[in-house]
């Protein structure tokens, strides 16, 4: 699933794309996108002859500001959009064009079709579903290492699926999570409430640095993620932990183990990463054994390279 970098780019490069065009028709090929309303029909009546304004972006949500309505749209694991003359062949599994008046349109494909659109009054999307119990946005100002504090507070929960939570921290999945892990030398399975003042200062630091590389990079191309322009994004190349399975560690060169957390792939290196002794579970990750003396190739690198064995493009890497 696309995660905040990969989000927030796509939100940059639709903001370039689209901003002043005019809608002039919408077609609607997969009524169950549209959330709300519930009538397809309705919901193109609402757009046509509408302006986009400008894209925001709330969370993994984009915020699509029209002239007087606010259209609310979920990626989820496969959402794509991207913007064609209306002469181009519609590429299989687009679900919903919105039709501007200068012969340009804004399509949006989806093979897995589980995107979603919501459709509002300008200020009732924050304060409604989907949007309204989202956390802090961990590229705001308003994230300061004292709200981290308070997010986190005194709970109990492994730190890792704590930080997955979206009423709590906003935009981060599996791979931002392990890599801010990672950066900020944290066990996942450590319990929220044993962080020291001095560990959730840096792993605020490690969240922030990680994200906003991560942005600058275009986000991460680990199966089929593209911007709205159709290029990929390049912080593939720089995760330290992610993917990175029986490689060894940039800081120390153990190797980069993974195991099950809560259903999800978790990278670590154990020996930086270690669990405080006490706290030590009986969940032991375990290194794959390096094959002919050499550890496993970058997971990552062979799906780019084309090398990895035949997986499905319709997910975004959650594992």
């Amino acid at each position: 699933m696309p995660e905040l970098p990969e989000v927030e780019t796509v939100r940059r490069t639709l903001n370039k794309l689209i901003a002043g065009k005019k809608i002039r028709s919408v077609s609607v090929n997969l009524p169950r996108i549209i959330q709300k309303p519930d009538d397809p029909d309705v919901f193109v009546a609402m757009m046509e002859g509408r302006t986009f304004q400008s894209v925001e972006r709330r969370g993994k949500f984009l915020r699509f500001l029209l002239d007087g309505l606010v259209l609310v749209s979920h990626l989820r694991m496969e959402g794509r959009y991207g913007v064609f003359r209306e002469e181009d062949p519609v590429e299989n599994h687009t679900h919903v064009i919105f039709h501007f008046t200068d012969g340009t349109a804004l399509r949006y494909k989806d093979v897995r079709q589980f995107g979603t659109m919501h459709l509002f009054a300008p200020g009732e999307d924050l304060i409604s579903q989907p949007l309204r119990k989202l956390g802090l946005e961990p590229l705001s100002d308003d994230f300061t290492p004292d709200a981290f504090a308070k997010a986190i507070g005194r709970r109990t929960t492994k730190i890792k699926p704590l930080l997955l939570n979206q009423e709590v921290i906003v935009g981060l999945g599996n791979i931002y999570v392990d890599e801010a892990l990672f950066a900020a030398a944290i066990h996942p399975e450590r319990p929220a409430d044993s962080l020291s003042r001095a560990e959730l200062k840096r792993l605020h630091s490690a969240i922030v640095a990680t994200l906003s590389s991560a942005v600058e990079a275009g986000g991460s191309s680990i199966k089929s993620y593209v911007n709205g322009q159709g290029e990929m994004g390049m912080f593939q190349h720089r995760l330290k932990a992610y993917g990175r399975t029986g490689e060894p560690c940039e800081r120390c060169g153990s190797p980069i183990a993974k195991f099950a957390l809560g259903g999800r792939g978790t990278h670590i290196c154990e020996r930086c990463q270690k669990l405080p002794r006490g706290l030590r579970s009986a969940l032991k990750p375990k290194a794959p054994a390096p094959e002919g003396g050499k550890a496993r190739s970058n997971a990552v690198k062979r799906r780019l390279d084309g090398t990895a064995e035949s997986a499905s493009v319709t997910e975004m890497a959650e594992g």
